[in-house]
C-alpha cells in the first residue's frame, strides 16, 4: 500500500505528538499522583498531555485539507463522521445514564478515546464497503 504525501506528513505527524503526548503524561501522572506539585503549576502539568491529543485532531484536519485525492480526502472524511458519530452517541447515552445516577462519573478524556476507536470502526467500514465495491 502507497502512502500519499499528505498521508506520509500525517503519520509522522502523530508519531511525534504520541512522543510528545508519552513524554509529557508519564510526568504529569507521577508528579500530579505523588502531589509534587501545586497552584498554578499543577494545573500547568495536568493540562500539558492535553496538547498532543489536541494535536492529533489537527493531523487530522491538515491532512484532510492536504489531501488530493479526492477519494483518500473522502474516505478520511467518513471515517471522521463515524468517528464522530461513535464519540457523540457514547457520550450522549452515557451522560443520560450519568445524569440519572446509574452509571458512575467518568472523566472528559475519555470520549477523545472513544472518537480515537471510532476512527478504527471508521476504517474498517471504509475497508468493507471497498470490498463491496470492487
Amino acid at each position: 500500500m502507497r502512502f500519499s504525501p499528505a498521508q506520509r506528513r500525517y503519520n509522522r505527524r502523530v508519531i511525534l505528538l504520541a512522543l510528545i503526548y508519552v513524554t509529557l503524561l508519564f510526568p504529569a501522572v507521577y508528579l500530579l499522583d505523588r502531589h509534587l506539585v501545586s497552584g498554578p503549576v499543577a494545573y500547568i502539568v495536568g493540562i500539558l498531555p492535553a496538547f498532543p491529543v489536541i494535536g492529533f485532531f489537527v493531523a487530522i484536519g491538515a491532512c484532510l485539507v492536504e489531501e488530493t485525492d479526492e477519494y483518500q480526502r473522502m474516505l478520511l472524511v467518513r471515517q471522521s463522521l463515524i468517528a464522530t458519530g461513535v464519540a457523540m452517541t457514547g457520550a450522549t447515552m452515557w451522560g443520560f445514564l450519568e445524569g440519572f445516577e446509574l452509571l458512575p462519573h467518568l472523566v472528559g478524556y475519555a470520549w477523545p478515546i472513544l472518537w480515537f476507536a471510532g476512527l478504527g470502526v471508521g476504517g474498517c467500514i471504509n475497508k468493507l464497503i471497498e470490498r463491496r465495491e470492487a
